[in-house]
């Protein structure tokens, strides 16, 4: 071997005598720490670059998938991304909230929350708790429960209702979109305030619910005008009352649980949030764009047809009224000893 050869090979660089992959590996690695660093402001700016998923943890046709939905298109509009609405009922809505726990908290998978995630909250055992691990985006719109029943009942007031059901004790099947429920809550408050007993049936989902109540397998459930509407218009359900303050103005002569004796209040709010660990950023660009989207003259009109009141809140504003709802709700599940069947 002459001279040069040797010298060469002495003076080879480490980086040679690596195997070819890692080699690649390294080159790759040091090129990537050669770009210039973009701050999370920045990121954020051009955020969504794809798809994002919203997931929704009741059935579709339901209230809030309904709303949802609308809400979706309106961000896809204004974002330039899909907003894909996705159902995964279960476990009162922790189904949904722990699949997007497990997402990674960059912005592409955004969750919808409603009143149902605040009385779980206390109902049930999760992974997660709800208020640490959530990071709200804003508010979307609240809508006031609404007693129905089956047409063919001979109560068509609250008065006959509790008459009735004070003389048919555990014979009166009462549904719900599911354990732990708005309407299942809402129920169960009514149920103590009115002295009654009713057995609850619980569903995958507040459409499945409503089509059983209307085929006359049920008597009664708790709704919301958005899904209830379109039926109670139609005659296919009737209403008792609205628990709510004031009358309804879409309902004008459904009375409220007060005038009807039963001094009930339960309003079902939907929003949107994020995994906590979600960059402000991208929240901050997210609230604007829901909050634009609310303002929307056309969203507006939607959302109150179907029976919602729009009622749009900052991230923060939103946070105080899911913490303030919780503890509601937690006292009422405690003081009426609600056990889950």
């Amino acid at each position: 071997m002459s001279a040069r050869a040797n010298v060469e090979i002495e003076g080879s660089s480490k980086e040679d005598e690596m195997p070819l992959p890692r080699r690649r590996f390294l080159q790759l690695a040091a090129s990537v720490a050669a770009f210039p660093v973009i701050s999370p402001s920045a990121w954020a700016q051009s955020y969504p670059v794809r798809p994002v998923r919203i997931v929704v943890g009741i059935a579709a046709g339901s209230s809030p998938d309904i709303a949802g939905r609308l809400i979706a298109q309106s961000l896809s509009d204004r974002l330039g991304q899909s907003f894909i609405i996705e159902n995964r009922p279960g476990g009162g809505g922790n189904v949904a909230t722990e699949s997007v726990l497990r997402a990674p908290p960059d912005g592409y998978t955004l969750l919808l929350v409603s009143g149902t995630n605040a009385i779980n909250a206390t109902l049930f055992k999760s992974s997660f708790d709800f208020v640490r691990d959530v990071a709200p985006v804003g508010s979307i719109s609240t809508a006031p429960n609404v007693m129905v029943v089956h047409p063919s009942l001979e109560a068509q007031t609250v008065a006959q209702f509790i008459a009735y059901a004070k003389a048919n004790p555990g014979k009166i099947n009462m549904a719900s979109a599911g354990n732990g429920s708005q309407p299942h809550v809402a129920g169960e408050l009514f149920k103590m305030m009115a002295g009654v007993d009713m057995v609850h049936v619980p569903y995958r989902g507040g459409a499945p619910a409503v089509n059983d109540l209307i085929a006359g397998h049920l008597k009664t459930m708790f709704l919301t005008p958005v899904s209830g509407l379109p039926h109670i218009r139609s005659g296919r359900l009737a209403p008792l009352a609205i628990a709510a303050p004031q009358r309804f103005e879409l309902m004008p002569d459904v009375p409220t649980m007060a005038e009807a004796g039963v001094p009930l209040e339960a309003a079902y709010w939907i929003g949107m949030a994020a995994p906590a660990a979600t960059p402000p950023a991208v929240i901050a660009r997210l609230e604007k764009a829901l909050s634009a989207a609310l303002a929307a003259p056309e969203t507006q009109k939607r959302l109150t047809e179907m029976g919602a009141l729009v009622t749009p809140l900052s991230a923060a504003a939103f946070g105080d009224y899911i913490r303030n709802d919780l503890k509601s709700w937690a006292d009422f599940v405690a003081q009426a000893k609600i056990k889950l069947e």
